[in-house]
């Protein structure tokens, strides 16, 4: 039996008294591009922060490739193969688009705590970054300071860096938020292509992004999983429909399609 990329057994977080994630149990296969849906408030990113540690549970066990994780520090978590992005853009806004993606790289590289290295000596490494450069196709803003960037340019730069460490368990929290229709078409083409032969989870409000990636979703609903299943099989699932229908105040592109 293959080992899941990602397993998640009875994961529960509490803040207080108030219980957020409610006991998820969630596998994802090896090389599945899995997309996590659901309500606002639902707790996909409290999920998210708990499988990459940057918050503790209050119950349960995560495995990453076979091997739990769950006491480790973020850190700890991104050198055992899973890298994330935020919802919120996380880049180094004064420093160069190439200095960006070099800093993702150097622990994967071997470029540690070896201070006396000028890094901009290092061939190998600079070749690396000059090639995630023209795999996210931004070779030609390289010089520029990554915070002049558009939004879309800053959201393609994060999943370089996200990328940049050869990890291959990659999470993506909402990856097009705030994109235009054209924004979003260039980013599911870059996602699609950067997770090739990788696991990709992923929280995404789009649910024209989702159906066009994932392999599979998990539909979240007040800290539990009410449902998992491939596209088509969780776009007929009445369970879901229900809970979609339920959030009067969400807007109707919200919706899974067939759900009105």
């Amino acid at each position: 039996m293959t080992t899941p990329a990602l397993s998640l057994e009875s994961v529960r977080k509490d803040f207080g008294e108030t219980q957020i994630i409610r006991g998820v149990d969630l596998e994802i296969a090896a090389g599945e591009r899995h997309a996590i849906i659901g309500p606002n408030g639902a707790g996909k990113s409290t999920l998210f922060h708990l499988i990459s540690g940057k918050y503790s549970k209050t119950a349960g066990r995560i495995r990453l490739n076979g091997e739990d994780v769950s006491a480790l520090e973020p850190y700890a978590i991104a050198r055992k193969g899973l890298s994330r992005s935020f919802q919120i853009t996380n880049i180094f806004p004064r420093m160069t688009v190439f200095e960006n993606v070099r800093c993702g790289l150097l622990w994967s590289m071997g470029f540690k705590y070896a201070f006396w290295k000028l890094v901009g000596r290092q061939r190998d490494l600079n070749d690396k970054t000059a090639e995630i450069l023209d795999l996210i196709g931004l070779t030609d803003r390289a010089g520029i300071q990554a915070g002049v960037l558009t939004y879309a340019e800053q959201r393609t730069l994060e999943i370089g860096i996200t990328i940049a460490g050869g990890a291959n368990v990659i999470m993506l929290d909402e990856p097009t938020a705030g994109m235009s229709a054209s924004e979003t078409d260039q980013t599911v083409d870059l996602i699609r292509r950067v997770t090739e032969g990788k696991t990709l989870v992923m929280v995404e409000h789009d649910m024209g992004v989702v159906f066009d990636l994932a392999d599979r979703i998990s539909v979240l609903v007040y800290g539990e999983i009410i449902a998992t299943g491939t596209p088509e099989e969780i776009r007929n699932n009445k369970a879901v429909q229900e809970a979609y229908l339920g959030e009067a105040a969400e807007d109707e592109a919200d919706m899974p399609e067939g759900v009105s």
